[in-house]
């Protein structure tokens, strides 16, 4: 998110394409979140949770990189349509199995705490990291601002678990008072 308003004075401003355009490169790529979400289950199922948050977290930090080669055309639209797509794809299937690991490993009398101190944190990052960006590509460019943010995600996946967490105990159940 931190790099949005940078595309826009890059695609709007600088390359030149037109409103619809920038609409579609943004717009028709979310479908990807729909299947990623769609297919979150069934991956974890498969494949286990732990591997496909490694996997999948790895994958999502690769795709912001191609947006500092965007280009004029119909080429620099696909391209932007592709990484979002690949992007929103990979954060699609990466966020529902995420929280889950998250929720799982609360204590049920945090989980109001742990929800409401993620939400704050997620937008206060989110807007910080906007107005960063905003200065840095007002220092160094839009496309030189993007290509750092996008090297700097490919550190992200240093920051996911390790290993697979052990198994919780199932909670013990309240005694019936009936």
């Amino acid at each position: 998110m931190a790099t949005q308003p940078l595309m826009a004075v890059l695609m709007l401003g600088r390359i030149g394409f037109a409103p619809w355009q920038y609409s579609l490169a943004f717009a028709a790529p979310s479908i990807g979140g729909l299947l990623g979400s769609r297919l979150a289950r069934p991956l974890v199922t498969r494949f286990g949770q732990h591997q496909v948050l490694i996997a999948v977290g790895a994958l999502r930090a690769i795709w912001s990189v191609g947006l500092a080669f965007l280009g004029l055309g119909i080429g620099g639209l696909l391209l932007v349509m592709g990484v979002e797509l690949g992007l929103i794809f990979c954060c699609g299937v990466f966020n529902p199995v995420y929280a889950t690991y998250r929720l799982e490993r609360t204590a049920t009398d945090r989980v109001t705490r742990t929800l409401t101190a993620w939400s704050v944190t997620t937008k206060a990052s989110t807007a910080l990291l906007t107005a960063a960006w905003g200065v840095l590509g007002g220092l160094l460019g839009p496309r030189t601002a993007i290509g750092l943010a996008g090297a700097l995600l490919l550190a992200t996946p240093l920051l996911l678990p390790r290993r697979a967490a052990a198994p919780l105990a199932e909670p013990e159940s309240a005694p019936n008072r009936a």
